[in-house]
């Protein structure tokens, strides 16, 4: 399994990136940068962060239906 510090550090690694001004990305630079927050969706889901922010995301969307 996976630690947490794994995840936070490939947050950082988004944050870095998404920070950088949109005209200097390239395609593949922007498809790099979907793929890390894919992956750090991936990371975060089995952890109890992540079973508490789906919970949430379901509880606003019974509340919006």
């Amino acid at each position: 399994m996976i630690s947490v510090s794994a995840s936070v550090f490939l947050a950082a690694i988004i944050l870095v990136r998404l920070r950088r001004r949109t005209e200097a990305r390239s395609r593949a630079d922007e498809q790099l940068t979907v793929l890390s927050g894919i992956v750090l969706g991936v990371l975060i889901a089995g952890t109890p962060w992540g079973r508490a922010i789906l919970e949430m995301v379901g509880v606003l969307t019974h509340a919006t239906h």
